[in-house]
């Protein structure tokens, strides 16, 4: 016997609980086909691989590519021997001859900057009469001084 009360309209989801198998079957491939969808908008939009031919054009890159495009283009290059804090009177007593203490002893490694970012290590050696500092270490992206 059924129960006339139950009908789509009665239960709270709409769904007649006197369908029929298939009519189930259909319904939770709609349910899952829409979870899909609802789980493929919340990974972002496709990340397509990166395709160098797309920078160069159709005829490829030029027949002599070489570092001397590089040649012209300035940087800022600083070489850090050490650091040290001085009050402003400290400073205007400094004279020809005064001696300021840095943070580093002597023999340690000096800093290499470029554009103001640490790119490496060195030491400083003296050729022919000029100091010159010679790289011991490139430091990484994620070195903080």
């Amino acid at each position: 016997m059924s129960d006339p009360s139950i009908t789509p309209e009665a239960t709270p989801s709409g769904i007649n609980p006197l369908r029929s198998p298939s009519d189930s079957e259909s319904l939770l491939h709609q349910a899952e086909a829409a979870l899909q969808e609802v789980e493929d908008s919340l990974q972002g939009p496709k990340i397509k691989k990166y395709q160098l031919d797309e920078l160069v054009g159709e005829d490829g890159p030029p027949e002599k590519v070489s570092m001397d495009l590089l040649r012209d283009v300035s940087l800022d290059l600083k070489i850090e021997l050490g650091r040290t804090r001085m009050h402003l009177d400290e400073i205007l007593q400094l004279r020809k001859g005064s001696v300021v203490t840095l943070d580093k002893l002597a023999g340690d490694l000096v800093d290499v900057y470029v554009n103001g970012r640490l790119v490496a290590r060195g030491e400083v050696l003296v050729l022919n009469d000029n100091f010159c500092v010679r790289v011991v270490e490139l430091v990484g992206s994620d070195a903080i001084h």
